[in-house]
């Protein structure tokens, strides 16, 4: 090790800024290609080779050599690199299950919703005539004075019809018709 190299170590170990500067300058370019070839992110190893640099500055390590410095520096990249990869693959892996999951729960949700219906559909099948009539008309969304004049029956018929369809079909399919209810105000 020259005079000048065995100068900048001690200085390093005295946290003087210039010398840090300084080493900063010459071995940034090299540890950030180093680091880029291992994550293939230019930001990411421009981002590790910065948080190394951090770190040896605010370690307390005493650096015996220049080249033992320089072993160190690369060291840090390395071991950061592969602790990026490490954690981006448990995210990428986190990511996969987490939309393989909203799949199943939108499957099952979808299987409930079609049970449901298949339900209600079977039970408003068993309703009376003109009380099911009403009753579907409910169901595509018509409004009471709509029904009434569709039908023509009034009002207060319609509401009847309405309020004995929910108690049979309450009686009939009891929690099925509640989680109906749920499911289509969603």
């Amino acid at each position: 090790m020259n005079d000048s190299e065995q100068d900048i170590i001690q200085r390093i170990n005295v946290k003087d800024e210039k010398a840090f500067h300084d080493l900063f300058m010459r071995f940034r370019s090299y540890l950030v290609l180093f680091a880029m070839r291992r994550v293939g992110q230019l930001e990411v190893a421009e981002d590790i080779v910065q948080e190394v640099f951090i770190t040896v500055w605010e370690s307390k390590k005493v650096y015996n050599s220049y080249q033992g410095f320089k072993a160190y520096l690369y060291d840090l990249v390395q071991n950061r690199c592969l602790n990026y990869l490490k954690h981006k693959t448990v995210e990428e892996k986190y990511v996969s299950y987490v939309k393989v999951t909203e799949e199943e729960v939108e499957r099952e949700y979808d299987l409930m919703q079609e049970e449901i219906y298949r339900e209600l559909y079977l039970a408003v099948r068993e309703l009376p005539e003109k009380c099911r009539g009403v009753f579907e008309l409910h169901l595509e969304g018509k409004k009471n004075d709509e029904i009434a004049e569709i039908l023509g029956i009034s009002v207060l018929t319609v509401k009847s019809h309405k309020q004995n369809a929910i108690h049979f079909l309450k009686e009939r399919i009891g929690n099925l018709f509640l989680l109906y209810w749920y499911v289509h105000e969603i």
